[in-house]
């Protein structure tokens, strides 16, 4: 029989609830993201023959786009929306007019940014200031909200992409758990950081979702984020060897099984640090949560 709130465990709730709070980026750091990606997108407005508006055709992608950025984040990824004519004029090239769109866009930017270190590769631009790295992919909308980007590798080709669908995706199931897919999706990743687990971050946020609605109690507040935790990770392990299928475009993404024994390490320590969360041990339960996801958890809060 489980017992009631605050009979036992009485360190989760405070433990999981400061180490969410730590994980999320301040406002001082968002503001910061935010405003460097709309001036870049400004500064391609005018660099394209038009002027700077207030809402440049710009919007964040990857974690700033589905609010599972942890601080402090070093990237901010971003799409640019560019005219069919800019599309039209490098889908022309007979080899890699993806590359030198990449290149034109990197040398356009030259003027608003001539001290900021560049680079075009693979399918960004990067724009490196000093307080984050801005990495830019530029789409042309092909309808149903989905967008064509390019990619260099492999001689160049175009792929069609679907970020908002994925936002949205992450959005409904978050809203409707109780907001445990981006808290236990930065927790994760935290883990990921701390043990270098070969482990893509977006997948890891699908994964996630997956998890908060197969588990049966992904509603659950913190105080129940010890077995929460526990269970994420028991599922994850499930995954070895399969697949993420992207919302939208149905691209499968292939798992692997490289990050398998970290997993199962991390499944033994969070078992162990349930044990002491229901024995009210905080200390050792800290020490252990620690193990797992490094000093941003803490290890004592009574």
């Amino acid at each position: 029989m489980m017992a009631a709130e605050g009979d036992m465990w009485v360190a989760v709730t405070q433990r999981f609830a400061r180490f969410h709070a730590d994980l999320n980026p301040t406002a001082e750091q968002v503001e910061d993201a935010i405003g460097k990606a709309k001036r870049v997108g400004q500064a391609l407005e005018r660099a394209y023959g038009g002027e700077a508006t207030d809402a440049p055709p710009v919007f964040a992608v990857g974690s700033w786009g589905k609010g599972t950025q942890v601080r402090s984040s070093t990237d901010i990824d971003i799409m640019v929306r560019f005219d069919a004519s800019v599309f039209q004029r490098f889908h022309t090239y007979a080899c890699n007019g993806q590359s030198a769109l990449l290149q034109e866009i990197k040398e356009r930017l030259e003027t608003s940014y001539p001290q900021t270190r560049k680079r075009g590769d693979g399918q960004v631009v990067q724009i490196d200031f000093n307080s984050i790295l801005v990495e830019l992919v530029p789409v042309f909308p092909v309808g149903n909200g989905q967008f064509v980007m390019p990619d260099t590798n492999g001689g160049g080709t175009w792929k069609t992409v679907d970020p908002i669908a994925q936002i949205n995706h992450i959005d409904t199931v978050d809203r409707e758990h109780n907001g445990n897919v981006r808290a236990l999706a930065k927790m994760i990743k935290r883990w990921k950081h701390e043990h270098s687990v070969d482990l893509k971050s977006y997948l890891i946020e699908f994964i996630v979702a997956d998890f908060v609605q197969q588990c049966g109690w992904g509603k659950c507040n913190y105080f129940w984020y010890d077995w929460l935790m526990r269970d994420c990770f028991k599922f994850l392990r499930t995954r070895a060897d399969g697949q993420v299928r992207l919302p939208g475009t149905s691209e499968i993404v292939p798992l692997g099984n490289e990050w398998v024994s970290k997993v199962d390490t991390a499944i033994g320590i969070a078992e162990t640090a349930c044990v002491y969360e229901r024995l009210d041990l905080d200390l050792l339960a800290g020490m252990e949560w620690q193990k797992i996801f490094g000093p941003r958890i803490p290890m004592h809060v009574l």
